[in-house]
């Protein structure tokens, strides 16, 4: 049965920044062709997605993640019943997050303290909530079904957990009605694998299409106090920056995706609602973010200068292999040559597999771009986002008919 990928495939060019760094604040890179590229991993574009999330749907529809889960379902908790107090809200909520994902939670240690004051003020200060050892991941929905479950059997949580049925019901609440992140991008319980929630989505790391030099910014700040007399600078360092134009790569199975969310967040929602609300958020959010390392130092606030978003109904297929060779700037710069490359080599992998996309989509800006149109029509995002989202459905009502 014919299945629903969507690739989406960006070229983006950023400034002088330093979007992703690693432990010696030095910007990622990465050998591929032969040279080193400048590199942006997966994990921080996910969270930039997921980050303009916020701004797309209703907090209704995403997750936290978090090691405070006893803290955040014990608000719940003491939202629905006002009578129980902060401590037995964390002994509650405690109890259905262990029998309803295998996690143990206990109080963090406390930290060693340097001196005598820090000291005395530890001993003095309440003990804090339980936490997991690991971020855990929970939907709206999920956390106040567990916190629904913890008041029914407030009267004595252990003997009622102990119950089979009442297990069975914590482990149902913590696996189903998933938000939207993580029906994409899964979630992980290390002592609970069966409510493990398998990835929709998955993300490369982005990659320069040519070869890129780390370079040092050497600055310095100004005492605003000093006097005209004293002359020096108040304080002075240096910040590691590239610049790149970047291939960006996404996948994302539609049909994992329905099944991750199932009949949907909400009761009254249409069929298929969920699932296009879902597609149109990660399409808009993937293609908008961006991440925000030293956002304030270099302002490379830039949106993407190509975008061919492609529908398969087989398996999902990268074109990074354009660039396997790096651009070189001649004339047009990089995004020209890139933007050559990758309609070349769109036309080219596709005919030989005979992978043709069943629908292509192509956003593009400017005139070095416009290779690209012999890819797929040209919209704008509002017209991709619609129709992508319209396509969707259409398939999956077809799927959901056979």
């Amino acid at each position: 049965m014919s299945r629903t990928i969507l690739d989406l495939h960006v070229l983006q060019t950023v400034p002088p920044s330093n979007l992703n760094r690693d432990d010696t604040g030095t910007p990622k890179t990465a050998f591929y062709g032969g040279v080193r590229r400048s590199r942006v991993s997966s994990q921080a574009w996910k969270r930039a997605t997921r980050k303009a999330f916020a701004d797309l749907l209703d907090p209704s529809e995403l997750g936290v993640r978090t090691k405070k889960v006893a803290e955040l379902i014990g608000e719940t908790i003491r939202e629905l019943d006002e009578t129980i107090d902060q401590a037995e809200s964390w002994e509650l909520a405690s109890a259905v997050v262990e029998a309803g994902t295998g996690s143990k939670l206990a109080v963090p240690k406390r930290k060693k303290n340097k001196n005598k004051e820090e000291k005395e003020e530890a001993e003095n200060a309440a003990e804090p909530a339980p936490e997991s050892s690991y971020l855990m991941f929970l939907s709206a929905s999920q956390r106040r079904g567990l916190a629904e479950l913890a008041i029914e059997g407030r009267s004595d949580i252990k003997a009622f957990l102990k119950d089979k049925e009442n297990k069975a019901r914590a482990r149902q609440v913590a696996d189903s009605r998933h938000s939207i992140d993580i029906a994409l991008f899964g979630r992980m319980v290390a002592d609970g694998a069966d409510v493990n929630v398998d990835a929709a989505a998955q993300v490369a790391h982005a990659i320069s299409v040519h070869a890129v030099e780390t370079e040092s910014d050497y600055y310095t700040a100004v005492d605003d106090r000093n006097e005209d007399a004293e002359s020096g600078a108040g304080m002075i360092g240096t910040v590691e920056f590239n610049s790149a134009t970047l291939y960006r790569y996404a996948a994302l199975d539609v049909d994992r995706l329905a099944d991750n969310l199932g009949q949907g967040l909400r009761e009254d929602a249409a069929p298929g609602e969920p699932v296009r609300r879902a597609v149109e958020a990660f399409l808009r959010g993937f293609l908008i973010s961006l991440p925000s390392g030293k956002v304030n130092t270099f302002a490379h606030n830039t949106l993407p200068e190509a975008v061919v978003v492609k529908l398969r109904g087989s398996r999902p297929v990268s074109f990074v292999g354009a660039f396997e060779e790096p651009t070189l700037v001649e004339s047009g710069g990089h995004l020209r040559q890139a933007s050559e490359r990758l309609a070349e080599h769109i036309g080219e992998l596709e005919a030989a597999y005979g992978e043709q996309a069943e629908h292509t989509w192509v956003l593009r800006v400017g005139g070095n771009t416009r290779k690209l149109d012999v890819v797929g029509p040209r919209v704008d995002l509002e017209e991709l986002v619609t129709q992508v989202g319209t396509e969707v459905i259409r398939r999956q009502q077809g799927s959901d008919d056979r």
